[in-house]
């Protein structure tokens, strides 16, 4: 008998539809309520911010700055929690994990922000448990945000949380969405091999970050507010069309610049 040949990518990418079926089923009410919320701060000309640590810092770079999103979203992006290409040496992986468990860390970290009770903060995070993410969500609470958690709730759930609260981030936000991801991240078991591979939380968090921009954008214009959106420009089309997709372009730099200029 011949042995079964089995498609292990295809493994993986039916893991991921079926993760990103269950968000679409599960959490649809959530992502309109967050996107009305974004929606009424960016018309507010306030922001909508990302943050996570480690490879919970991707979904944030994907949605703002990026071809197909607009003005109103921002990063707060700290390279020793977000540069990966370092396993050892300066800002290596141990330094990045002892970070995250860090109480006090966000603190100094919003301490370079202004933030107003108008803004949004959406927290990335697949375990919901580390020191860092629940202290960002406790001290933008403090500070009148709303505060929305995107973390897996059967990873998160199956761990105790590390924070001195005792608590996660799912039950410290005002909105928690479940990325559906597994305990564990990784969706793949490969005969002999110990552990699980090819992670599932960074492209399932992607994903429904771009579901959030999408939505929205309707959400802005049933406002009557047209959002600034990044067109791409690495498209073959006329010249005029080209200098009106660069005008566009730079409208962006511009109003992002005025925004970030008047918070």
């Amino acid at each position: 008998m011949s042995e079964t040949i089995i498609a292990y990518y295809d493994v993986f990418f039916q893991g991921i539809k079926k993760i990103v079926d269950k968000v679409s089923e599960t959490q649809g009410d959530k992502l309109e309520a967050v996107a009305e919320k974004c929606a009424e701060a960016i018309a507010s000309e306030r922001w909508v911010h990302l943050f996570g640590a480690g490879h919970s810092a991707i979904p944030g770079m994907e949605t703002f700055p990026r071809i197909g999103s607009f003005v109103g979203f921002h990063q707060l992006n700290e390279l020793s929690l977000s540069f990966n290409a370092q396993v050892v040496g300066g800002l290596g992986q141990r330094q990045s994990s002892f970070l995250e468990r860090v109480e006090g860390y966000a603190e100094a970290i919003l301490a370079n922000h202004r933030l107003s009770p108008q803004d949004v903060i959406i927290l990335f995070s697949n375990s919901g448990i580390n020191e860092l993410i629940v202290d960002m969500a406790l001290l933008a609470k403090e500070q009148g945000l709303t505060v929305v958690g995107l973390t897996s709730i059967e990873h998160s759930m199956s761990n105790q949380p590390r924070h001195s609260s005792g608590k996660r981030l799912s039950e410290v936000v005002d909105i928690c969405i479940d990325t559906c991801c597994p305990e564990g991240d990784a969706l793949v078991d490969v005969p002999g091999l110990d552990y699980r591979v090819a992670g599932s939380s960074t492209i399932a968090s992607c994903i429904i970050m771009n579901g959030i921009v999408a939505q929205t954008a309707a959400a802005l214009q049933k406002r009557g507010y047209t959002p600034t959106i990044w067109p791409s420009h690495n498209v073959h089309t006329t010249s005029e069309e080209y200098a009106r997709m660069a005008g566009q372009e730079e409208k962006v730099y511009q109003q992002y610049w005025e925004r970030l200029a008047r918070s």
